[in-house]
């Protein structure tokens, strides 16, 4: 089978019922990290990302600032686009569920899983989470409220509602799942599997008369659709499905996508999702990757419900848009959870930035400016295996680490050798040169520091000022 040369990644799309938060922005700044590699090894990219904005928690929300539900929606919507610029996301397209082509292309969806007679309509009763935006079963309860919301009581709801046949799939979805490549790290694999074996039909509408804002249900006014089954379909309402018939084979049937999402997704991406495509007769996703929480104080998830949030915007107005992508792909675990404090940031900032990286930087510059005749001359791409074959499996910050491991040993490469002591001008170059190489695996982590090296070398100048500022 030939190599798929054309990749597609996305971002899960979150509620826009506050601003964003670093939760979000690790998951951004990961795809990114890949999204760049992919382009940079040649592979025609299409990055995706966006927001949701229908839903009984945004209606709430809404009506709680006294605003209109749309004008709430496009001002949060906003916050996240500003990511774009302070996070240096390089994103093809930014797609919001309110949207003209994402609401088409969710009705005809549905008309498609319908047609295939996997969508009927039934009575339902249970204990319903806004902040999950799905019914409870006993499993996700924990002393009567939900693990992921504890501060919120689940309503007792009873309506009529559509619901998708997930049970049809079952096979097909533990079959997909079977292969070890389709989830990234394995033991969601595991999950998703073990989910997949116990899996219910799931309510895919709400009664408009109980919740307005939502997307129509094609035939029926008094309904609309269940913000998940709605969401979803920006995966590939991005891509101009199904108007946009070139661009969606070309990023999603005949070429290698990837979704990437929180922990507390897997049932939803792995299996939901993957059943809903089956439906429609789409295909599934090829690799579905998923990231820990960032936790504060007491290892507590962040999240906004809770109201313990980190704003990734403050950061980068203080310590600037690498040194928070370094954090973020570096010092936080690409599958677990990990902390996150303004000490521990700071601490990691002085150390592998300012003092690390920067300062190497400075010291091997200045010693080419006094000694080299003109710029080291640089080698063809050289081979970069063991740093590739992290990111081809998703290890952002495996990959983060081998690059300080470079930088580790370039950095005692000075020490034992003392060029200032040498002036040896073939032990200067080698070491601009391993240097630069440095410069190259950061492409896709750091990509402004990566750049602004690139330019030290290329004129053979010291930087005019340290690329990180020491903070006290």
């Amino acid at each position: 089978m030939e190599e798929k040369k054309s990749f597609y990644i996305t971002t899960t799309i979150p509620y826009v019922n506050a601003e964003p938060h670093i939760g979000f922005a690790l998951e951004l700044v990961q795809s990114d990290a890949v999204a760049r590699y992919r382009r940079l090894i040649g592979e025609e990219v299409f990055f995706s990302t966006g927001t949701d904005e229908y839903g009984q928690k945004i209606w709430e929300a809404s009506q709680k600032e006294g605003k209109n539900v749309q004008e709430y929606v496009n001002f949060y919507a906003g916050k996240y686009l500003d990511l774009k610029d302070k996070l240096n996301l390089s994103y093809n397209n930014f797609i919001r569920t309110t949207s003209d082509e994402n609401i088409f292309a969710a009705q005809e969806f549905w008309r498609l899983c319908d047609k295939k007679g996997d969508i009927y309509k039934k009575t339902y009763k249970g204990l319903y989470c806004v902040g999950c935006e799905k019914f409870l079963t006993e499993k996700d309860l924990v002393d009567g409220k939900c693990a992921l919301h504890p501060s919120q009581m689940p309503e007792m709801v009873e309506e009529e509602n559509y619901f998708f046949k997930l049970g049809n799939y079952k096979e097909k979805i533990l079959k997909y799942l079977s292969d070890e490549k389709t989830v990234f790290p394995d033991w969601r694999r595991k999950e998703a599997i073990e989910y997949a074996n116990v899996m219910e039909d799931f309510s895919i509408s709400r009664s408009k008369e109980r919740l307005s804002w939502g997307i129509p249900v094609p035939g029926d006014a008094t309904q609309v659709m269940y913000v998940w089954f709605g969401a979803f379909i920006n995966y590939i309402s991005t891509l101009g499905w199904p108007s946009n018939k070139e661009l969606f084979e070309k990023f999603w049937q005949d070429a290698e996508t990837v979704q990437t999402a929180g922990k507390d997704m897997v049932k939803f991406q792995s299996a939901m999702w993957q059943g809903m495509l089956m439906s429609a007769g789409l295909p599934t996703t090829n690799h579905i990757v998923y990231h820990g929480f960032i936790t504060g104080e007491g290892g507590v998830k962040m999240s906004k419900s809770l109201g313990n949030v980190v704003s990734p915007v403050e950061i980068v107005e203080e310590y600037g848009t690498d040194a928070l992508r370094y954090f973020l792909l570096r010092e936080i675990s690409s599958f677990d959870d990990s902390p996150f404090t303004i000490e521990r940031f700071r601490e990691s900032y002085n150390a592998n930035l300012a003092n690390g990286l920067g300062n190497l930087v400075s010291r091997i510059m200045q010693l080419a400016q006094t000694y080299l005749d003109e710029p080291a001359k640089i080698a063809e791409w050289e081979d970069m295996g063991e740093y590739f074959a992290f990111l081809n499996k998703f290890e952002t910050n495996a990959a983060a680490n081998y690059v300080w491991e470079k930088i580790g040993e370039l950095d005692k490469e000075i020490q034992e050798k003392k060029p200032w002591e040498s002036k040896n001008k073939d032990v200067i170059s080698g070491l601009v040169v391993k240097l630069y190489s440095i410069a190259r695996m950061l492409n896709p982590l750091m990509p402004e520091t990566s750049a602004k090296i690139k330019e030290l070398i290329k004129t053979n100048k010291k930087p005019s000022e340290p690329l990180f500022l020491r903070k006290n």
